[in-house]
């Protein structure tokens, strides 16, 4: 009896991981890929808490909505939560295991609206600067993660994206050097400016590391030495923001942040719109706008200019 019990478990956490890597097989983005395991994993040991398994349909995918409003969770990880499941019925009917009315009405499952516009989180000039003098010069490490804090400053790179560089993607066009080619969210080709004092940046530490073909930016270890090719986890570059961040009083800082940051410091410094869309590799202006958000020009008012006359 105990043996049958056991047996039915394990056929049961195999479906599981078949579905799992059927939605896994759909996704390139390393980010997405836990994203949708994680959300995965929590529906399942949710549809088991079920005294009777539910069929996969749009009713469950509603119930299950209100139970992830009921754990007051924010808008946008029960939205993540819900394309998961969007995302797995679309696969499953895609490979003759879901009936397509069936996939289609868990498509049109709706979403939770939030509440106003998230900013998020992003520093002023002031602060970028401290944030990139934090690391030590004179240490491999030091201009290794200077370098690293001002590209992601300066380019706007997403942590994948900077870990993907490599020496051959930094070339000169046009006079200037740039990221040519790179690769980024949704599979888009994009060539990157890369600002001058950005350049000396990366040549202080690729000269001091003999860093010459190959992927830009390499691990090291604790005796200030390139301990391999290639920096293999996105966790160090989320380790290296937090870390100087902290040390500098303005953490906690996430490498998004200064992202974000990039965006409005562009768009401060007179950048276009559409050119800073192009920087950050958005699909869509709104999304840039987004990253933007709306706040008051102090010092060049919109009504400075409108040429009245006020004795």
């Amino acid at each position: 009896m105990i043996d049958s019990a056991l047996a039915v478990r394990s056929e049961e956490t195999l479906q599981e991981e078949r579905l799992i890597q059927l939605v896994l097989d759909g996704v390139s983005s390393p980010h997405s890929r836990r994203a949708y395991r994680t959300g995965l994993i929590h529906f399942f040991q949710w549809v088991k808490s079920h005294q009777t398994r539910p069929e996969f349909s749009k009713a469950l995918v509603q119930e299950y909505k209100s139970y992830l409003q009921e754990q007051k969770l924010s808008a946008a990880t029960i939205n993540l939560r819900l394309s998961t499941l969007k995302k797995l019925a679309a696969e499953m009917s895609d490979n003759g295991q879901l009936a397509g009315d069936v996939a289609q009405g868990i498509s049109r499952a709706k979403g939770v609206k939030q509440a106003g516009e998230r900013s998020g989180n992003w520093l002023v000039s002031q602060q970028a600067n401290e944030l990139l003098r934090a690391p030590d010069p004179d240490t491999l490490r030091g201009l290794r993660d200077r370098a690293i804090l001002a590209v992601l400053l300066s380019c706007g790179l997403r942590r994948a994206e900077l870990l993907r560089l490599r020496t051959e993607h930094l070339v000169q066009r046009e006079g200037r050097w740039v990221f040519v080619d790179l690769v980024g969210k949704g599979n888009r080709t994009r060539t990157i400016t890369v600002p001058a004092n950005v350049k000396v940046a990366i040549d202080r530490w690729t000269s001091a590391a003999g860093v010459t073909i190959g992927a830009l930016f390499r691990p090291i270890n604790k005796g200030d030495v390139v301990s391999g090719t290639e920096i293999k986890d996105e966790k160090v570059i989320w380790n290296i923001v937090d870390r100087y961040a902290r040390l500098t009083g303005l953490g906690p800082l996430a490498p998004h942040d200064l992202r974000r940051t990039c965006a409005k410091l562009c768009r401060k410094g007179g950048g276009n719109v559409e050119q800073i869309k192009f920087l950050l590799g958005h699909s869509s202006i709104q999304t840039t706008e987004r990253y933007l958000g709306s706040t008051l020009d102090y010092q060049n008012a919109v009504n400075d200019g409108m040429g009245l006359e006020v004795e």
